[in-house]
């Protein structure tokens, strides 16, 4: 029912670490062996680059791809199977995890320019990514090489996960990122049991950081079956989901918010509680501990890709049990 990229996945899951690692060079990048080796294609490169010239193009068709792409994309979207808000470790490890189900449209709204969230770098603005196992599974899908330590992985630098779950989610076919856009709200539904969040109301991210310097901008919406929130612990743009379910008297007044460091327990806190908060909506990551008041884990990175890999399942399951999905 779930069509899986079985093959690829299967296999990259058989194959040891190492193998990734020793990997053969793409042919767009063949190696050079020796110092004369290395000039002679130096000289071809140069030469071709000096005789290139490109095709001509008019500046109205430029701005007609793009502007009609992305409002395609838009008109497209404003209904959708998930809503992912947050383009960070766990978001993107959700939508990834969804791009093995083909029939289900996911949509993710990051509100930076650039998507990846704090999980370009490892701690304290180093390159190296540490994850405790059996979160390195992941990597093993992505074909993400690692140095292998026993209880845990090291990636040498951040941006090789960031850059290859990016491209694994947003190459598929069922998935589209809105990136420079913000989540100014919640589209619920207030039902005899409470509040039941039915998708997201959207705007500019510099529309939504300018509120107070212009005059009224209305935002609009994108409804969604199931939304997965994944905006970090508290900060400038973090849980923003929290926030307003607080505000809104869908959750209790005076969150616990996350507490101290501990990587013993926090982890495993993280992962436990990625549960459906209200229905219709998803927790992950480290907007987790903002809910359920779990101890940070500081720069180990497992939780979020696992976080967001059971998102996209406890998703899955919300789709069958409120909208019929696979009946």
């Amino acid at each position: 029912m779930f069509a899986l990229r079985s093959s690829r996945i299967a296999g990259a899951l058989r194959r040891p670490a190492a193998a990734f690692a020793a990997r053969a060079k793409s042919s767009l990048a063949p190696v050079v062996n020796s110092p004369a080796d290395t000039l002679a294609y130096a000289d071809k490169q140069l030469a071709h680059f000096d005789s290139m010239s490109f095709l001509p193009i008019k500046e109205s068709t430029v701005s007609r791809e793009m502007t009609t792409r992305y409002m395609g994309d838009m008109v497209d979207h404003a209904e959708t199977d998930v809503v992912i808000i947050g383009a960070g470790s766990a978001g993107l490890s959700c939508a990834y995890e969804l791009t093995k189900h083909k029939d289900v449209k996911v949509t993710i709204i990051e509100q930076n320019v650039a998507p990846g969230g704090g999980c370009w770098l490892g701690g304290q603005l180093f390159s190296a990514m540490v994850v405790r196992k059996p979160g390195h599974t992941l990597f093993d899908e992505l074909e993400v090489p690692y140095d292998d330590k026993g209880d845990y992985v090291v990636v040498k630098h951040a941006a090789l996960f960031m850059s290859s779950v990016i491209r694994a989610s947003l190459i598929a076919e069922n998935t589209k990122l809105f990136n420079a856009v913000a989540v100014e709200d919640l589209l619920v539904r207030q039902e005899d049991e409470g509040v039941r969040v039915r998708g997201v109301v959207t705007n500019w991210s510099l529309v939504t950081q300018n509120h107070d310097t212009q005059s009224c901008m209305d935002p609009q919406v994108i409804e969604a079956k199931v939304v997965v929130t994944a905006t970090g612990h508290d900060g400038p743009m973090g849980a923003t989901s929290a926030k307003r379910l607080e505000a809104i008297g869908a959750l209790p007044a005076g969150l616990p918010g996350m507490h101290a460091m501990d990587m013993g327990t926090a982890e495993d806190a993280v992962l436990h509680m990625t549960t459906e908060v209200v229905p219709g909506l998803i927790f992950a990551g480290m907007e987790v501990a903002e809910v359920r008041g779990c101890n940070r884990m500081g720069p180990t990175f497992g939780a979020m890709l696992m976080s967001g890999q059971k998102a996209a399942s406890l998703a899955i399951k919300a789709l069958e049990r409120d909208h019929g999905y696979g009946a």
